[in-house]
């Protein structure tokens, strides 16, 4: 069993954070092969404790005694379940040819045109035929940020890489670091609307890969969910096939008079409300329905000069400093899994369950909002981190200043460090200490 207290810490911060008693935490047991998604930053870390306080969450929910089990094997092969996808033995397609780094004429870009419309409006910001070799010439002779901003412009999806001094300097990093990893709110006294008997109903307004990842646990977990998307809009297909487990989908123009009444009558009935468009894009719709537990996800937050811009997992890796950390001099890298994106639904999961719990013995609508670049945030920031330089010394010796791993044996009233340093090679007496006295 793994029972360290940086194990435990990720879970008792998220925990903190979705206002939990903190005494379940004890019920957490973790275990499983250890060293998985391995990276610079604490990955795992973020991964196994936003499993366990998604479970947590579950079982406080269900009035269920525990104990809840994390196990890293399952755990790190879940944050990349569209990777193992098979479709009658066919590999999954995760990213289309334009959807990747290049290089740019001062840095580096990274593009996302997966979806049909945002490969339309990148081919339309940058003004070129549907070819890699087009765009990467294109790019090419462009600073990162003006393809950035031409991308963006026409609808499309491009961000410049950023070092984290950066993105932090910047007016958008500066509005992720000053508020919290998540807000939950209760936003009047109105009654819970789980007073019918039957299913948690959960209608799921969400793309790729957040949302549906939320909302595939809430799945396993025994909701009802209704997945709605636009007609011609569909999900892509492996990402469908990944995330839709339990689910139910349907396509709906809410532009169209019946498909809009359809639409209201479902949300009347709802429990929950998960959406995951950018923030503004459903505010002609009017969402909001006393009792219900909504759940709102977006890329970049609902607030600063980015609010607007859509994004994913690997854009927000790109903006942040994430891809600059886990890269090298020669090249961007990235996280060994769509961490974001996963950890991100895991803690979606976990505040919509959280709030249905304090809705019970409360009442009142509730609101949670949770943005990948605030998860982010909190792995660069709050997660601990292995940095080799807490374990190192510097020590003065016959071979010059020599800078050397401390011994990890380490006990109470132990040895703090050796008392002699490394000397000349042959240059001792060949005598035991004290042998002539």
């Amino acid at each position: 069993m793994i029972m360290d207290n940086t194990v435990r810490t990720g879970t008792e911060l998220l925990w903190s954070a979705l206002g939990g008693d903190p005494a379940l935490v004890d019920r957490v047991e973790y275990g499983g092969v250890s060293g998985l998604l391995p990276a610079r930053l604490p990955v795992m870390d973020l991964a196994r404790a936003t499993v366990a306080a998604c479970s947590l969450a579950a079982v406080e929910h269900a009035g269920l005694p525990g104990p809840v089990r994390v196990d890293d094997g399952a755990v790190a092969t879940a944050f990349v379940s569209e990777r193992h996808l098979r479709v009658d033995g066919r590999e999954p397609v995760n990213f289309a040819p334009l959807s990747r780094f290049w290089r740019a004429a001062d840095g580096w870009v990274r593009t996302h045109a997966n979806y049909p419309h945002h490969k339309a409006a990148l081919l339309t910001g940058l003004g070129v035929p549907d070819s890699v070799e087009a765009v990467a010439a294109a790019v090419a002779e462009r600073k990162a940020v003006e393809v950035e901003t031409a991308v963006y412009a026409a609808g499309g999806l491009a961000v410049a890489l950023r070092t984290p001094e950066e993105w932090a300097a910047g007016e958008q990093g500066r509005e992720v670091a000053a508020r919290p990893l998540l807000t939950r709110e209760r936003l009047d006294e109105a009654a819970p609307r789980r007073s019918r008997s039957g299913p948690l109903r959960v209608l799921d307004l969400t793309r790729v890969l957040a949302g549906p990842v939320a909302t595939r646990t809430l799945a396993l977990l025994g909701a009802d969910v209704l997945r709605i998307d636009p007609p011609g809009n569909p999900e892509l297909p492996d990402l469908h096939a990944d995330t839709s487990a339990g689910k139910r989908t349907a396509a709906l123009d809410l532009d169209r008079p019946s498909d809009r009444r359809t639409f209201e009558e479902l949300l009347d009935s709802a429990d929950v409300l998960v959406t995951g468009y950018r923030p503004g894009a459903l505010d002609r719709f009017d969402l909001e329905r006393p009792g219900l537990v909504t759940a709102r996800l977006s890329a970049w937050g609902d607030y600063g000069p980015w609010s607007g811009r859509r994004g994913f997992d690997s854009l927000v890796q790109v903006a942040t400093g994430i891809a600059v950390v886990e890269g090298s001099a020669a090249e961007p890298g990235a996280l060994p899994a769509q961490a974001l994106d996963h950890g991100t639904g895991y803690l979606l999961a976990a505040a919509v369950l959280r709030s249905l719990t304090e809705q019970r013995r409360d009442g009142g609508s509730r609101l949670v909002r949770l943005a990948l670049a605030q998860t982010g945030h909190w792995l660069t920031h709050s997660l601990p981190r292995y940095e080799p330089e807490r374990y190192l010394v510097e020590t003065d010796s016959p071979l010059g200043r020599l800078r050397h791993a401390l011994s990890p044996v380490s006990y109470e009233g132990g040895p703090s460090g050796w008392t002699r340093a490394p000397g000349l090679a042959g240059a001792d007496a060949a005598e035991w200490l004290g042998a002539g006295s």
